[in-house]
């Protein structure tokens, strides 16, 4: 097998998406801004998305940018926190979170998540709220909800801002709300990992009319990418899958690693991000190219999200018994399964063992704070703070369910866990 079995590798595009982004790449006047060089026509495909992501989560704003840490850096700014003050954040995330706290003047307080759910441990949350804290950041990690009634009691009790960070949870929901629709704003990503992907991109969505100003106000404060990011990003999808992943095991991992040292593709992370500094790509507006890919992805939004519970409920049946501790399921929550994350003592030894024989699987998170590279001074979080965090980072492993896995793939990685667990 050449081509892998993989959970990251631009895993959500199909042939239309990639014969868009490759189209693009031929039509720079279209690349940025709303309107064209050789046509009278106005597309103003950035406000489509807005008007469209608004219709789907059942709110009244929506705002596009570049990239799911604009959308926290917007929200963070609107907000206007005074400098110093406590945004509560969970541990086991990724530093696209508490870096955009750090950019905005604010200190990231880290929260411990639960064993359970990975979601915000709402006790260890009391127990960190100081007369300091403005806000929390509630994550719905790998798809599945957190608990809402208990985090909006203790903000309500505190007077603390809620935002919903659902960059891995577009279409779930609890007690049949939809996630993004409980705090004062929201904020997703369209990142190449996530839920829908335009390689980089996101939104803010909020009901608050204040607030809405405000973020509009950032937005058009905020410029546009370069054409050179912009064509990075429209590269990746024709690259990977034409390219990169055919040859992936001969000769494809060596291509993807030159085209990122070369600057011809991106990285997911950059490494300024990883010692808490900011690239200069942040805060932009969402370009209208990579707007054109999220509106595509949008469309198949309920098709994803059916298919990722479809393989979900594969491996649950399959793996029942085993020695892998399988997510546990909330009647009230309905999760849509970005990732299905396992547990497992040699977590770190599978994952190892499962890409020498071209199983691509995932590894989010094997550090409280993401990727582990980071150095976690630098994005504030102290060590032991928050243990379970720790734990769960030790002994997790993610199944792929997007829609490029086919139910074949499913058993593959199945026959491979029961043999090495």
């Amino acid at each position: 097998m050449i081509r892998p079995i993989s959970i990251s590798l631009s895993p959500n595009t199909e042939p239309d998406d990639v014969w868009l982004a490759f189209r693009l790449l031929f039509q720079p006047w279209r690349w940025k801004r709303e309107y064209g060089v050789f046509s009278t026509a106005v597309e103003n495909t950035p406000q489509q998305l807005e008007q469209e992501f608004a219709r789907c989560l059942g709110v009244k704003c929506a705002f596009a940018f570049n990239s799911g840490r604009s959308a926290l850096l917007a929200i963070l700014d609107s907000l206007g926190f005074e400098k110093g003050s406590e945004i509560l954040l969970q541990a086991f995330t990724c530093n696209a979170v508490p870096n955009p706290v750090m950019w905005t003047g604010l200190r990231p307080v880290y929260v411990d998540c639960n064993e359970d759910d990975f979601n915000i441990d709402v006790e260890d949350l009391r127990r960190k709220v100081t007369p300091k804290s403005r806000a929390v950041i509630v994550q719905h990690t790998f798809g599945l909800p957190a608990n809402m009634d208990r985090v909006m009691e203790l903000c309500s009790k505190y007077n603390l801002v809620l935002i919903e960070d659902c960059a891995h949870a577009l279409g779930a929901a609890y007690k049949g709300k939809q996630v993004g629709t409980f705090g004062k704003a929201a904020f997703f990503s369209f990142s190449r990992d996530k839920v829908i992907s335009s390689v980089y991109g996101g939104t803010v969505i909020t009901n608050d009319g204040i607030l809405a100003e405000k973020l509009r106000a950032f937005q058009k404060t905020a410029d546009y990418p370069s054409a050179s990011w912009v064509a990075q990003q429209l590269l990746h999808p024709p690259a990977l899958n034409w390219k990169i992943l055919p040859t992936y095991r001969v000769l494809g991992k060596y291509v993807l690693v030159a085209f990122q040292v070369l600057h011809v593709l991106s990285k997911a992370v950059h490494w300024k991000e990883k010692r808490g500094m900011r690239p200069g790509y942040f805060p932009k507006r969402m370009p209208n190219a990579l707007a054109l890919l999220a509106i595509r992805q949008l469309e198949k939004l309920e098709r994803f999200n059916e298919h990722r519970k479809k393989i979900a409920r594969q491996y649950y049946k399959a793996l029942a018994g085993t020695s892998f501790e399988l997510p546990k399921s909330f009647e009230e929550r309905e999760n849509i399964f970005l990732r299905f994350t396992v547990k497992h003592p040699k977590a770190h030894e599978i994952i190892q063992n499962a890409w020498a024989q071209n199983l691509l699987l995932g590894d989010w998170y094997t550090s409280p704070v993401a990727p582990d590279d980071t150095r976690l001074e630098a994005v504030q979080y102290k060590k032991e703070s928050c243990p379970k965090a720790e734990k769960l980072a030790k002994i997790t492993l993610n199944l792929p369910t997007h829609i490029n896995i086919t139910a074949k793939h499913a058993d593959q990685i199945i026959q491979f866990l029961k043999s090495a667990g």
